[in-house]
C-alpha cells in the first residue's frame, strides 16, 4: 500500500488545507521531517507546527493492527523527546474494512489516548466545495452522497489544471479511487474528458488504463473464442493503448480470431 501512503502524505501537505483544517483543527504553518530514534518505523508519516506553534502528528493507515496504540505512543514520547512538547495525535484510517483499532493504552496509574478518525466520517461533499484540487481528491475517501458524481467532479477540476500539476492530481486520484474500488467508474469518467488521448500516453496513468483495457478484451475474446493462443497474446501485448478501444469493437463483429 505504498502507492497510497506516498499519494495522501503529498495531498496532505500540499493543497489538501480544508482537509488538515477539519483533522487538526487549524492550518499547518511547516511540516517538519524528522526520523526519530529507537523505534521499529522511525519515521512518522506527517509531523506539522500549527499557527499556535503546537505540534499535531498524523499516522495514516490502510489496515486493523492491534499495535497502533503502542507504536503510537512510542511515537508521541520521542516526539516529546526531540521538540519538549507532546504533539497532538491523529490516526487517519482510510481502509475500507471496518475500523476496529483502539485508541488507547490502559495499565495501572498508565493511560495513554489519541484520536482515531475513519477517513469517511469527514464531509466529503463539503471537501469537494474547496478551492483546493488536493481536497477535491481526497474526497474520494470520505462520505459521500453520490460516488458517481463526486467523481465526475473531481475528473473535471482536474481537467483544468495544466500540465504537469494535471498529470499528478490525476495520478494521485487512480491511487486513492482503488481504496474505494471506484477504478471502473473513474475510468468511465475520464474516457469521456477531452484529454483521454493525453491521459493513455502518460507514463503512469496510460499503462494503467491499458491493463485494464486489455483484462476486460482477453475476458471477452475466451468467452467467444476459446482460450487464447500465444500468437495472439503477443499481439495483444504489444497493442497501442489508443487503439485499443477500436480492437474491442472490431472483435465484435470478428467471426474468427485471426479475423
Amino acid at each position: 500500500m505504498q502507492e497510497y501512503d506516498i499519494a495522501l502524505k503529498l495531498l496532505l501537505r500540499g493543497s489538501a488545507k480544508l482537509t488538515i483544517h477539519e483533522l487538526a483543527g487549524a492550518a499547518v504553518t511547516r511540516w517538519l521531517d524528522v526520523e526519530l530514534p529507537k523505534v521499529e518505523n522511525p519515521r512518522v508519516d506527517l509531523l506539522g507546527e500549527l499557527e499556535d506553534g503546537s505540534l499535531v502528528h498524523l499516522e495514516l493507515q490502510s489496515a486493523n493492527e492491534a499495535v497502533m496504540p503502542l507504536r503510537m505512543a512510542e511515537y508521541c514520547l520521542r516526539v516529546f523527546r526531540l521538540f519538549g512538547q507532546f504533539p497532538r495525535q491523529i490516526l487517519l484510517y482510510v481502509g475500507e474494512a471496518p475500523l476496529r483499532m483502539a485508541s488507547e493504552l490502559r495499565g495501572a496509574h498508565v493511560w495513554f489516548e489519541y484520536r482515531t478518525v475513519d477517513m469517511r466520517d469527514l464531509d466529503g461533499d463539503r471537501l469537494l466545495e474547496s478551492d483546493d484540487v488536493g481536497d477535491n481528491v481526497i474526497a474520494i475517501l470520505a462520505r459521500l452522497r453520490d460516488h458517481k458524481d463526486a467523481v465526475r467532479k473531481i475528473v473535471a477540476k482536474i481537467a483544468g489544471l495544466a500540465p504537469p500539476d494535471r498529470d499528478v492530481a490525476f495520478g494521485q486520484l487512480v491511487i486513492l479511487a482503488g481504496l474505494r474500488r471506484l477504478g471502473k467508474t473513474l475510468e468511465k469518467e475520464i474516457r469521456e474528458m477531452p484529454v483521454y488521448m493525453d491521459i493513455l500516453e502518460h507514463e503512469i496513468l496510460g499503462p494503467a488504463f491499458a491493463r485494464g483495457e486489455l483484462t476486460i478484451l482477453r475476458r471477452q475474446i475466451e468467452k467467444r473464442f476459446g482460450p487464447i493462443p500465444a500468437w495472439a497474446e503477443e499481439r495483444l501485448a504489444n497493442w497501442p493503448p489508443r487503439d485499443l478501444e477500436e480492437l474491442g469493437v472490431r472483435m465484435l463483429d470478428a467471426q474468427s480470431l485471426e479475423e
